[in-house]
């Protein structure tokens, strides 16, 4: 049997968003029973990776508490959408990188838990370049 996961699709596929603009899109749910499903929890979110310590900050969130009484249909796409902050920017450095995604984590029965994620570019940041000696 194939594992459960989750796709995740931007409208503009593939281009780099501004600040203020809106970011939208969708999530599907693949080989997940709805009487598997606990919640959902959609995030907007930025991440730096490389030397130092990594942070992480949410600019925006949402759950869907099935046991609570929200509604899921996980035969169809659920939306999703944001307006962009103003920062910060996407960034490609030598030493840190910073990382813009959607991530959709969804959490099922037996503490099982299923995550989704597709990165984004925010900003028209160049990347750093070395300086020769």
């Amino acid at each position: 049997m194939s594992e459960a996961a989750v796709t995740i699709r931007f409208e503009g596929d593939g281009r780099a968003y501004q600040p203020g603009e809106t970011l939208e899109g969708e999530y599907r749910l693949h080989r997940i029973a709805p009487e598997e499903l606990r919640a959902i929890e959609v995030s907007v979110l930025w991440y730096t990776e490389g030397k130092g310590d990594e942070d992480l900050a949410v600019h925006e969130f949402h759950r869907l508490d099935v046991e609570g009484g929200d509604v899921v249909d996980t035969s169809r796409p659920n939306r999703f959408r944001t307006v962009l902050p103003e920062s910060p920017m996407s960034y490609d450095g030598l030493i840190m990188k910073l990382r813009w995604c959607v991530r959709v984590r969804v959490f099922l029965h037996r503490n099982r838990e299923v995550v989704g994620q597709k990165g984004f570019q925010l900003g028209d940041v160049p990347p750093a370049k070395a300086v020769a000696p």
